[in-house]
């Protein structure tokens, strides 16, 4: 596994990332044993980076299941792995609650994931969204404070805008930028990814695969299963799913005549984008994160390329992210 560096810091990481969030809530029923299983596959593979949030899976605790997961899972190789996590949003068991980006809220949000994930520091620390009552250059200043500390080591910053970029830059350098990429959710190329090239950060795509959908194996809603929330996603309602399904064809399309499947088409568009690009796509299963592991070595052609770009051009995609 080729590993590329994140930011100009020193971040190093794994050139496919593992995200590990459906691992522990959002689509569908989980199975602790089979997550377990997918994360030591990851680690056969040669994939170092592993993205959680401390507000992944809820339980009687509150906050963190997914956190502790992932702590569970990759202690015996802490030192070989490179773990992400993220703060800022505040939920209950049921619903999103706001953000919290306050200097003393910073603090009090990466003890909790330190003693969830098990571990003495954090490789990558991302503000999960920017709390529009802070200043992000005060979040960002409690965030440099954790790094001299050796709490963590690098920081990231998730959805956030090109002027958010730069004014958090100037505080302390950012490694990483996190935000929605793929051939369904291009918005980045309209000014963030533009920005963190600019000033050295590196870009991790999360929902590459667009939440499965670009995966070819969802047709409607009924297939998704209870407790999904994509259910309550606009991009899967049933006019979303007919809207777009250009898009999915066309990929299907080019992955038969590849032989390969449309989710590593998909995949292989978002590594084609830029040898500073790491993508974490999710899954809980070791069949899919095999598929998306092969989809390394594919090759996707100038023309291929203008082919799939055409199916969905910038902002074209029907119906909005969340």
């Amino acid at each position: 596994m080729e590993t590329l560096a994140l930011g100009s810091q020193g971040l190093k990481v794994s050139r496919l990332g593992l995200g590990c969030m459906g691992m522990s809530e959002f689509y569908g029923a989980t199975d602790e044993s089979e997550s377990l299983g997918t994360l030591n596959h990851a680690l056969e593979l040669g994939i170092t980076f592993f993205d959680t949030a401390d507000i992944y899976g809820y339980d009687e605790d509150g906050i963190g299941v997914n956190e502790k997961l992932v702590g569970k899972g990759l202690r015996p190789h802490r030192h070989s792995v490179q773990i992400a996590t993220k703060f800022g949003s505040l939920r209950n068991q049921t619903q999103h609650l706001g953000y919290n980006g306050t200097p003393q809220y910073v603090k009090q949000a990466c003890e909790a994931s330190l003693q969830r994930l098990g571990t003495d520091y954090i490789d990558l620390y991302y503000l999960h969204r920017a709390d529009p009552n802070v200043p992000i250059t005060e979040t960002v200043g409690a965030m440099a404070e954790l790094v001299k500390e050796g709490k963590i080591r690098y920081l990231g910053l998730s959805e956030v805008t090109p002027e958010q970029l730069a004014a958090a830059h100037a505080v302390f350098p950012i490694s990483a930028v996190q935000t929605e990429y793929s051939l369904w959710s291009r918005e980045p190329e309209l000014g963030i990814l533009h920005a963190c090239r600019e000033l050295g950060v590196g870009f991790v795509p999360y929902s590459p695969l667009g939440r499965g959908f670009l995966t070819g194996t969802l047709s409607s809603r009924s297939q998704l299963a209870q407790g999904d929330w994509r259910m309550y996603n606009p991009r899967f309602s049933e006019e979303a799913f007919e809207q777009n399904k250009n898009i999915v064809q066309g990929i299907q399309l080019l992955a038969q005549q590849k032989g390969v499947t449309p989710a590593q088409i998909a995949l292989a568009w978002v590594f084609a984008q830029g040898s500073d690009i790491v993508p974490i796509p999710g899954t809980k299963r070791v069949k899919y994160l095999q598929q998306n592991a092969e989809a390394l070595s594919i090759r996707l052609t100038a023309e291929e390329q203008s082919q799939l770009n055409e199916l969905a051009p910038v902002g074209s995609t029907f119906g909005s992210r969340y």
